[in-house]
């Protein structure tokens, strides 16, 4: 099963986090099919980027989003869109 979630990236105390659609099983920073876009949450207000076709594209598959990445969605206004 396919989730869309993040996988940490950036330096000790300073996270930014990537938008993936990756293998349910594998490791939070490990393998992934698919980068849909990045977050940054020490920005003000935090910076979110997502590419809406490819994540729209990747919901219609089946793919799951995580609780944090649903969260993140429907800020982008792209879950009530897909749904």
């Amino acid at each position: 099963m396919l989730r869309i979630r993040l996988a940490r990236t950036g330096k000790k105390k300073q996270p930014s986090y990537r938008i993936v659609v990756a293998e349910r099983n594998n490791p939070r920073d490990g393998k992934f099919v698919d980068q849909i876009g990045h977050y940054s949450p020490l920005f003000d207000p935090p910076q979110i980027v997502v590419a809406e076709e490819k994540a729209r594209l990747w919901l219609s598959w089946g793919a799951q989003p995580s609780e944090p990445v649903q969260r993140l969605l429907r800020v982008r206004g792209i879950l009530e869109k897909a749904g």
